[in-house]
Formats: C-alpha cells, structure tokens, sequence
C-alpha cells in the first residue's frame, strides 16, 4: 500500500473511514490548537483510500526525540506497521504508542487477530503504559427504553428514582455559564479524589472546537432544597458525538447533596440524549477487567458504569513501535516514578 499525506479536501472521506472520536478530523483540529504537532496519513491501494489515521508527536524533554502517539486507530497489520515505520524514521520518533480501537468480538476474528499480532511481534510490541483502558462498557442505544431499563442493574434504577423524587433537574446547555458550571465541578473532583485531569486550556480548546460542529454538549444536574428558590449544581458531564456513538469522556460532581443521586439521573438522560440523537452506542471511556477487586482505585467508577448494563467490551491493547531502544527503555523505567505519570498523562493528553 502507498502511504500519502490526507488534505484538507478529503476531510469527508477521512471521516467516513475512521471510527473513533479521537480520530475525527475535529479532534484533530483541536489537538493542533494546542500546538501539538498532528499527522494525517492515509494508505492506499490501486489509488484508492484504503484506511486512514491521525497521530500527534510529543517531544521527550532533554532529547531532540519524540513520542508518536496513534490512539483509536485501525488495527495494525503489515501495512500499518510499515507505515509507522517510516513515519516513525521521519519525525525522529523514539516510538511510536499505538491502541487500536478494535474488538476482537467474534472468536474466528480474534484468533486471526492475535496470530497476526504475533507475527509482527518483533515490530509492534505490548506496551507497560496503556494510556486507555484496555476494557470498556458500551450500551446498545438501539434499545428501547423499557429495555434499557430492564438490563440495568436493580440498585441504579433505584437510584435513578431517588434523583427524580428529590427534583433534581438535568438541562443540556452549550453556554457559557453552563461551561464554567462544569469547570468548577471538573477540578473539584479531580482534586478530591487526587487524580491529575487536564488543565483548562485543554478542556476549553476542545469544547470550543467541537461545539462549534455540534459534537459537544454539555449535561447539568441541579438540585433545590425545600422551599429554597436557589439552584445548586452538583454534577456535569461533557459528552461527545461523533458517527452513530455518544461519548462520556469528561465529568465532575460536587460532595454537596450526594445523597440525592444526581449522577445516576444523568447517566440516564445522557442514554435518552443519545437515543434522541438517533445514535446507536454509548461509549463510557473506559472500565475495569470482569475481574475487577474492590481494591482498585477505580473501583467505584467502574462499578458506576456497570449499573446501566452495558456490554463489556475487551479491546486488543496496546502496543509499541521502538525506534530508540535505548531512550524507550530509560523512558520506561523512569515510568514508574509517580511524577513522571502525572508528565505523561499532559505529555499525550488523550
């Protein structure tokens, strides 16, 4: 296959191959307002547009070198790999980070996926530092409400209906209140719960270039007291659209009035926002294995995802395209030291 660089003029048939937000032509476009340097490639065959994929390169402080990092892309055979390579030659990259969005769901298509991932184990190898989960929840949006609600789990349906006996309101807004509301909640819990999110500048460039395309919206859930006329917002989420899935990347929640549920009323307008929408899955960015300990500090979250029934998909993983041996395995011991991950989660920015 031949490797050419994708213009601007095939941001259509760009969009039509690719499969994740992550890889849309908008996220691309608000990767590189962040200054990040962004390459769209496409491989061809016979002249034709074959598969397409976009990835951003992040220098390693103290060296000329870079990481190169493809997250959601197509699955990476030969023809992909040899693609990286080169690439990988060309901007001076130590490696290449690539995570596919690929579920192997069918039996015959995993094993044929893993055989081939064998063979090219000398190129692309299992990385140590995933940067998304290597498990997911998604919920079919094709069915109807009565089944969505039959398939969750009895305690979040209990919990959907504390939310509504308390009056809790949810609205969807675009503004610009509506957006500071989701800041404030955003960093008081990545305070709280002692997690590193991104920074301001990053939430504010992606919703402004996806709202403008009408790809980010924003869910608030306020609550009252009795006989008060002052709202209060306790929890704010930003969900994405892209294709035929809504996407729940980013959220926060206040400590006040936990106990009237909001986030699971949430949850369950963000399911009807997305039927509504007339798109067919909900993917909620992330889980924990089938095996997952109450021990794990994630725990609660995946648990949380867990009550609205979704499937739990597996995806291939991720690997590593190594240029610089060297540099990667220094790179990857340093790793393990905490400040470091705090650096790698603002170095790739997912």
């Amino acid at each position: 296959m031949d490797l050419r660089p994708i213009t601007d003029k095939q941001r259509s048939q760009y969009d039509k191959l690719v499969t994740h937000v992550i890889q849309s032509w908008e996220w691309g476009k608000f990767r590189k307002s962040l200054g990040i340097p962004l390459l769209r490639y496409g491989l061809y065959k016979n002249g034709k547009l074959q598969k397409a994929f976009q990835l951003t390169l992040h220098k390693i402080p103290f060296t000329s070198q870079y990481v190169g990092y493809l997250p959601k892309g197509p699955f990476p055979n030969k023809d992909l790999a040899e693609a990286l390579k080169k690439l990988g030659k060309e901007y001076n990259c130590a490696f290449i980070k690539v995570e596919p969005d690929v579920v192997p769901a069918k039996a015959r298509f995993a094993k044929r996926a893993g055989i081939q991932l064998k063979k090219m184990a000398r190129d692309l190898l299992p990385s140590p530092k995933p940067l998304f989960t290597k498990y997911n929840f998604i919920i079919d949006l094709t069915k109807s409400e009565e089944e969505l609600l039959k398939n969750m789990h009895p305690k979040t349906r209990y919990n959907i209906k504390i939310a509504q006996r308390n009056g809790v309101e949810i609205q969807e807004r675009t503004d610009d209140e509506a957006f500071e509301i989701y800041l404030k909640l955003y960093f008081e819990t990545t305070k709280r719960q002692g997690y590193h999110g991104h920074n301001k500048e990053y939430h504010q460039k992606v919703w402004e270039t996806l709202k403008k395309v009408n790809m980010a919206r924003l869910l608030i859930a306020f609550y009252r007291l009795p006989n008060s006329d002052i709202r209060h917002p306790i929890t704010a989420w930003m969900l994405l659209n892209f294709k035929d899935t809504l996407y729940y990347p980013y959220g926060g929640s206040s400590l006040e009035y936990k106990n009237v549920m909001a986030s699971n009323l949430v949850a369950w307008q963000a399911i009807k926002l997305g039927k509504k929408l007339g798109l067919k899955k909900f993917d909620v960015w992330g889980a924990l294995g089938p095996d997952a300990k109450e021990s794990d500090p994630w725990y609660g979250f995946h648990k949380f995802k867990q009550g609205y029934g979704g499937e739990l998909v597996e995806y291939i993983g991720t690997y590593d395209l190594v240029f610089n041996w060297p540099l990667y395995l220094a790179f990857t011991a340093i790793d393990k030291l905490t400040p470091l991950k705090v650096f790698l989660l603002r170095l790739f920015g997912k």
